[in-house]
């Protein structure tokens, strides 16, 4: 669907302008049905961001500061993230040995496990969503790559 069917509007007088909306738009698209792929498993796209960063990281802990600066969403609150993993029993928390201040976050096996249980889904909802063949979609990645310089 072209944007300006989907936004109910006739026409963009400047190509940029379009852009930007254009980008906005399907940001809100893809996050509003990842959000419909992980309420079935109690998580949100932010907390699932979290999961991914800490099996990278797994079985190393890191820090709650290391998580906030490799979120995709930088407006959002890894403290809070983390806490809610940890009641559902997905992430712990520890001390930090060499700084008290600092808490180490590392993923449990249940977390382990639902990541293992979404990767599936999300690769089919990955591809469903993106819609384009393998060239479509390396020229995308080279131009939003280029777009943020």
């Amino acid at each position: 669907m072209k944007l300006e069917e989907a936004i109910q509007q006739k026409a963009f007088n400047d190509p940029y302008n379009k852009a930007v909306v254009n980008i906005l738009y399907t940001h809100s698209y893809v996050v509003t049905r990842q959000n419909r792929l992980f309420k079935p498993h109690d998580i949100s796209p932010e907390q699932y961001n979290v999961l991914r960063i800490l099996r990278g990281q797994h079985p190393s802990p890191i820090t709650v500061s290391s998580i906030q600066d490799r979120m995709l969403n930088k407006m959002s609150n890894a403290s809070r993230l983390v806490e809610k993993l940890k009641q559902k029993e997905l992430v712990e928390r520890k001390e930090c040995p060499s700084d008290r201040r600092q808490v180490d976050v590392s993923i449990t096996d249940k977390g382990l496990e639902l990541l293992a249980i979404l990767e599936e889904e999300i690769n089919r909802f990955n591809h469903r969503i993106i819609g384009l063949d393998q060239k479509e979609v390396e020229q995308l990645n080279e131009l939003l790559d280029k777009l943020r310089g």
